[in-house]
Formats: C-alpha cells, structure tokens, sequence
C-alpha cells in the first residue's frame, strides 16, 4: 500500500505562502487554515495541523501575522490575521515564488534543443 506524502521536500515555503495569501483576505484559526488551503488548492496540496500549526507560531514570531484568542462553544481557538509586515512580505514571496514558477515552466516547456554556449 502506498503512503501519500502530503509535504514533497519541493514544496518547501508553499505553506508559509498559501497562508499568508489566505490570511490577506480575512482572519481564520488554524483548522480552518487547514481546511481553506486544501479548498482553495482543489484538494492538491494538503497540509495537516502538524505542519500548519508551528508555521502559524512561527509567522507571529517574526511579525508577520498577529493573534488573539477566541471561546467559540466553550472552546478557545486563536485566531491570525496578517499584519502589515505580513503583507509586505506576501507581496515579495508571491513576487518570487511568480519568477521561479515561470523559470521552471520554461526549463520544462521551453525550446526543448536549447545548448550552453
């Protein structure tokens, strides 16, 4: 039986982006993260808890979200929302991740009998 691996070592920073765009648009607790990025990926790229959570606690470390904590039916939860800091630093990894996407689309695209001079 074949495990599936939800995290391929390729898709490091993928997460850290993916919330960070989530988050620009509206605050949400972590579960909910890790329901959005599985919706907003068309069930393509799933992260589980273990992997969404210290990511999280990791963002707000470095100011780039914020957090407060919320009792929803008895149950605190915190919920991130993104800082300005945050939104600076979506702007430069969208940026990056926009050119490393179309270098590798051409790299496997492109003229196909390209040599090194």
């Amino acid at each position: 039986m074949l495990k599936r691996r939800t995290n391929p070592d390729f898709l490091n920073g993928v997460p850290e982006l993916l919330l960070l765009r989530l988050l620009s648009s509206r605050a949400m607790y972590g579960y909910e993260l890790v329901q959005a990025i599985r919706l907003a990926t068309g069930g393509g790229l799933e992260f589980g808890e273990g992997c969404i959570y210290p990511l999280l606690h990791r963002l707000e470390a470095d100011g780039l979200l914020a957090s407060r904590r919320e009792t929803v039916g008895g149950r605190a939860r915190f919920v991130y929302r993104m800082t300005s800091k945050g939104r600076a630093q979506l702007a430069e990894r969208v940026d990056a991740w926009e050119r490393v996407t179309s270098a590798v689309r051409l790299a496997l695209h492109g003229a196909p009998h390209v040599q090194p001079e």
